[in-house]
């Protein structure tokens, strides 16, 4: 006779339900003793949590989730996508809008790159849209130093190995030629870290500058650096087949500047 299985979610899905973490980021703040259930420190992930145990997060209360919801963020350049910073950089966290709720971005964008970044209170949305399975398209307009030709570009379309990373074939097209610069058009579905920037010096070219304009259905359209916008609830349902309520007009804010 099977298990009767244990009524609840795993504490850190809950975690990450309510916008705490993710997933995986939950269990390890679990596992230094961050969290605690019923008044008790816990320091294992495999517990199943129901609605009506308190959980709390460095001794506050975790409350509710709230509906799924994804903003759209017009990263600038010059801000890390984390948290925290060991070498005190400004962080796209910290820039955002204070009334902002806690938010986790979807992937990364790295410090000199711009543009498109999404942010989710809900860390299930997280990893469905950061799984390699989802396969979203995400395009970026990237400029080179000089040019490059056609057979050169061909390599990345075909895809190719750097220093033992396998990248999937990318599609790629010649914009124009702006002086000693070119501009191209590069789409690719897995977004490996610093994938176009490494793929472009192994055929030897370097990019000065990289900016993502979409990721799946989702656009950075006339978005300006630093403003952030809410997705229309429909949107993300009909999206992410996610259930959610209806949501007033969705608004755009600008986040703050970073410090210097």
């Amino acid at each position: 006779m099977a298990d009767t299985p244990l009524p609840g979610d795993r504490i850190a899905k809950v975690l990450s339900r309510a916008g705490i973490a993710s997933r995986r980021e939950a269990e390890r703040m679990i596992e230094t003793g961050r969290v605690s259930v019923n008044g008790k420190v816990i320091d294992s992930p495999a517990l199943n949590v129901t609605p009506s145990d308190r959980i709390a997060v460095d001794g506050k209360p975790v409350g509710d989730p709230e509906p799924p919801r994804i903003w759209l963020y017009h990263k600038p350049s010059g801000l890390v996508t984390t948290e925290r910073d060991d070498q005190g950089r400004d962080t796209v966290f910290a820039a955002l809008p204070e009334d902002m709720p806690r938010v986790m971005s979807v992937g990364r964008l790295d410090l000199n790159s711009e543009g498109l970044l999404l942010l989710t209170n809900d860390g299930e949305v997280k990893r469905k849209l950061e799984l390699p399975s989802t396969g979203w398209l995400r395009r970026y307009r990237v400029r080179i130093k000089g040019s490059a030709s056609e057979a050169k570009l061909d390599q990345l379309r075909q895809g190719l190995t750097v220093e033992g990373v396998n990248y999937q074939p990318m599609q790629v097209s010649f914009d124009r030629q702006v002086g000693a610069n070119a501009w191209l058009t590069i789409s690719l579905r897995e977004g490996k870290n610093r994938e176009i920037r490494r793929a472009m010096q192994a055929i030897g070219t370097i990019v000065n500058r990289l900016i993502r304009v979409s990721y799946g259905p989702f656009q950075l359209g006339n978005l300006k650096a630093g403003e952030v916008e809410e997705v229309k609830r429909r949107v993300v349902r009909d999206q992410l087949g996610l259930e959610s309520p209806p949501q007033p007009q969705r608004t755009r804010k600008t986040a703050k500047k970073p410090s210097r």
